[in-house]
């Protein structure tokens, strides 16, 4: 009996964790340089995290911006060509200029995490991020794709 019931508590603990999502998209702005004590402690935390390493305040102002970390996962695909992680954006201030970032990872990785950063001048004098997409790819086959409701 108690066999059957491990066996089934097993069996339902599986259903319920679901597919392992192939691309996920995190996006984080970094406004301003004040870290407060009175915003949320994980705001708090990344705000720490991008500002890691900015001494003067030019250096502080030059990380502002927005950051957009892609989580990837392709445990079947080891044997068809490197990974390549595509982040393509438009800005406030460039029209429909379309700006793109590239990380490649070799072949043999399963899983992996690419972090773009709009910041800086870029972020100042072209504006903020307004569309973007990110895409997934090995050996040049699209595995998924990701993008914002303005994306066309």
């Amino acid at each position: 009996m108690n066999f059957r019931f491990s066996l089934l508590a097993a069996l339902l603990l599986a259903s319920c964790a679901g597919p392992e999502k192939t691309l996920v998209v995190r996006q984080f702005q970094l406004r301003d340089q004040d870290v407060k004590n009175y915003e949320e402690p994980s705001v708090r935390m990344e705000k720490l995290r991008r500002l890691h390493g900015a001494v003067s305040m030019a250096e502080r102002r030059e990380k502002l911006g927005q950051y957009y970390t892609m989580l990837w996962s392709d445990p079947g695909g080891t044997s068809q060509g490197e990974v390549e992680v595509t982040f393509e954006y438009q800005q406030g201030r460039t029209a429909s200029l379309v700006k793109r970032m590239v990380k490649k990872f070799p072949a043999s990785d399963m899983q992996g995490k690419a972090e773009f950063a709009v910041i800086g001048q870029n972020y100042f004098q072209n504006g903020r991020v307004t569309t973007w997409r990110a895409t997934l790819k090995r050996g040049g086959r699209v595995i998924d794709s990701k993008q914002s409701y303005l994306w066309q």
